[in-house]
């Protein structure tokens, strides 16, 4: 059973300017043991406490007790991407189609066609899929994407919503494949970075921080963002770098969380929201 953390009020008190920025990019309503507002705040990214998925423990016991028994890297991203294929059906051929009558199938997406399609342009529909998949886990509004939305009464939300429902369609699963990669991925990091709840990681953006919020310069990310543990790299972003205090609960995935997918960008996707940040001089 998890434990519960306690919240204390004075860790996570909001300023006027902060609280109304929240009530902006959240929903009331999300999947995880963390309220969305409390997520994407300054407090929580100073003072991160576990954030989990609704029922992983308890829905998929195997899986958590694969990676347990895995001794190394190695075993434990064996076990899981057999455990993925094997329960979602990811390698089989749809017999029912017949080559010669029916046209081709479409492809389905799964966890790995969408890692590479963020990776190659995260404004896609593989882009929208994992926003959407943001909204509803997490209740992080999308603050973009192609565009800039404002908000879920405009019609520019409408459109992307849209693409997020072209890009789920017909797929086994994808956000419950999604959930469990993150689950994956907090394992790693956890293994990875002993004792360690944040990781600094640069973004380049196209203009300085936004707001200033109790004297210190803060930015606003969209609900789901590349990041980089090389500043040089982040400038394919935006000129502007800035260095980021990112809480380990709020990494999702990162380039080297599978084997043969892409790397050497150092590339983490992350959870939005506010943060603080500092501006870094190449």
């Amino acid at each position: 059973m998890t434990e519960l953390h306690l919240l204390k009020p004075n860790q996570y008190g909001y300023s006027a300017g902060e609280e109304d920025i929240l009530e902006q990019i959240s929903l009331p309503l999300n999947h995880c043991n963390v309220p969305s507002k409390l997520l994407a705040s300054l407090g929580y990214q100073q003072n991160p406490i576990l954030l989990e998925i609704d029922g992983l423990h308890l829905w998929y016991p195997a899986l958590h007790e694969l990676l347990q028994k895995a001794g190394n890297y190695e075993q434990r991203a064996k076990n899981f991407i057999n455990f993925m294929s094997q329960h979602f059906h990811l390698s089989c051929v749809d017999e029912s189609v017949n080559e010669k009558t029916d046209p081709p199938p479409r492809p389905k997406l799964n966890y790995r066609r969408l890692v590479l399609g963020w990776l190659f342009d995260s404004d896609n529909e593989q882009g929208a899929a994992w926003r959407s998949w943001v909204e509803s886990r997490f209740g992080l509004l999308t603050c973009f994407h192609k565009v800039s939305l404002h908000g879920p009464d405009t019609s520019e939300y409408l459109d992307f919503r849209k693409v997020c429902s072209r890009a789920t369609y017909n797929t086994n699963e994808l956000y419950a494949q999604l959930d469990l990669l993150y689950f994956f991925c907090q394992q790693e990091l956890r293994l990875r970075y002993l004792g360690t709840e944040h990781l600094t990681l640069f973004r380049g953006c196209r203009e300085q921080a936004e707001y200033r919020i109790n004297g210190e310069n803060v930015k606003l990310f969209n609900n789901l963002s590349s990041f980089t543990t090389d500043p040089e790299s982040a400038l394919r972003f935006g000129s502007k770098v800035f260095a980021v205090s990112v809480p380990l609960y709020k990494i999702v995935y990162f380039d080297s969380l599978l084997p043969c997918s892409l790397q050497g960008e150092q590339e983490f996707m992350v959870l939005g929201g506010l943060y603080r940040v500092d501006s870094h001089t190449l």
